[in-house]
């Protein structure tokens, strides 16, 4: 029995992440990401004159990397996930069939009854 007066208790299994938390987390992924960048920038310099087409892949990272990092930083929040349900249906309880007393199969009746 709840107790009348007493402090009220909130549900906090599916409360968000905090933003702070949520900032510095966009922020380390961006970080990563513009260091993949330059990497493979100076990997495109570097291998120009000996490996050209892995010179061309790294080029091309480096240049769609930014793009990616934006839109992944600039996803925002996660969705607030749903909360356990706190009801619970009744149990299923089987009908009697028509004409059933509730006995078993003549078990507990007297011969020749039933």
């Amino acid at each position: 029995m709840r107790k009348r007066g007493g402090p009220e208790v909130f549900r906090i299994t599916g409360a968000r992440q905090g933003l702070a938390d949520d900032v510095r987390g966009r922020q380390r992924r961006y970080v990563i990401s513009m260091g993949v960048r330059t990497l493979s920038v100076i990997a495109a310099a570097v291998l120009w004159n000996v490996e050209r087409h892995v010179a061309v892949v790294a080029l091309a990272l480096g240049v769609l990397l930014p793009y990616i990092a934006v839109v992944i930083a600039n996803a925002g929040r996660e969705s607030a996930p749903a909360l356990p349900s706190a009801y619970l249906p009744a149990p299923v309880r089987p009908a009697l069939g028509a004409g059933d007393d509730g006995a078993e199969s003549g078990a507990e009746r007297p011969y020749g009854q039933g």
